[in-house]
Order: structure tokens, then sequence, then C-alpha cells
């Protein structure tokens, strides 16, 4: 049975945000965690184009409460859940928890039962009827139970960020979470 790596075990916030559980980010992670564009061009950028995904998990199943709240489903709604590893000069750097409602994979937005390797993020932002909600803010805790090889040496806690997404006008929630590997000298590119 797959465990997600990262948990969050409090409420997200809003920006703009003075202090998350006691805790500030980082100063050198701050303009990623509220970057607005797609994360997948930046990463690609700073990586000077060495840039994979590894699917962790992916299958149909029962969203979070928390989750469900933010998408406003109802309490045994199911979503294709999708976890992913997105990596930057062979190093991982942001896990990525999506949930896509199984009334947004309807119709036109179909071909997202079949992402593969390719990066959600990427195809978001080529859409050219797709908005964006706001980003919320969360430091997700890592889970004991499991126990991925890798992810050994990392962190106990990662910074993440969260945003609804509507495609076609179909709700979808992408939250990343950046890792201790992950060191950027440079804000994300605009």
């Amino acid at each position: 049975m797959f465990h997600s790596p990262f948990e969050a075990v409090c409420d997200w916030y809003p920006q703009p945000l003075e202090s998350l559980h006691g805790h500030t980010p980082p100063e050198k992670l701050l303009p990623w965690l509220l970057h607005p564009g797609s994360l997948t061009a930046a990463l690609k950028h700073l990586s000077n184009g060495e840039f994979s995904v590894q699917i962790l998990h992916q299958g149909w199943q029962q969203p979070r409460l928390e989750e469900r709240r933010a998408l406003n489903l109802r309490e045994r709604s199911r979503a294709l859940i999708r976890e992913v590893l997105l990596y930057g000069n062979g190093q991982p750097w942001v896990y990525a928890r999506s949930v896509l409602p199984e009334r947004t994979l309807a119709g036109k937005s179909r071909y997202l039962r079949s992402l593969d390797n390719r990066p959600l993020g990427e195809l978001l932002f080529s859409q050219p009827d797709t908005r964006r909600g706001p980003i919320v803010l969360n430091r997700l805790q890592r889970n004991p139970q499991c126990q991925l090889p890798e992810l050994q040496g990392m962190g106990s806690d990662a910074w993440s960020r969260r945003s609804t997404f509507w495609l076609h006008d179909k709700p979808l929630l992408v939250a990343e979470s950046f890792l201790s590997s992950f060191n950027p000298h440079t804000p994300p590119m605009t």
C-alpha cells in the first residue's frame, strides 16, 4: 500500500504570510512559494533543461477532508490522485500531489487521465482557458509510514503551496512541496 510522503497537519494559509505555525519560509524559498507562473517551466529553466518527473502513485481514491473542502466535493467523492517527484539536475526537488475530481476529467479534459510522466503544470499553463485561484501555504510533515528510498536523508518537513485551478471551468487541486534538496540561488524566472 502506498503512503504519501508528506501530510498537512494544519490548515493552509493565504498570503501575505507573516508566520505559519510559528515559522516563516526561508527568504530564498519565498519567491518560489509565491511564484504565480508555471513551476514546471521555472524548474526547467533553473536546471538548464535537466528536468524529469517520477510518478510515485496515481489512482482513484477519496481525497482527504481538507482537499474535498477546497474543491467543494461531497464526502464520498472520488478523484484521480497523482503524486510525483519533480527532479532537477538529477535531484528530487519537489513533491507534488494533484487531486483531479471525476467530473473534471470528463469531456475535453479526459486526456488528463493518462499523463504518464508528463508534468501536469506544463499542460495546465498551455491551456488558454485555465484559471488559477489564490496560492495558499503550509508546512507539511513527513509521513513516517512512507519509506521511499528517493527521500532518504530529506528533512522532516517541507514548505508547500497549493492552488485550485479551473480547466474548462472544472476544478482541480495542485499542491507542491519543496524538498530539502532544493536549494535555489535565484528566484524563479518570470
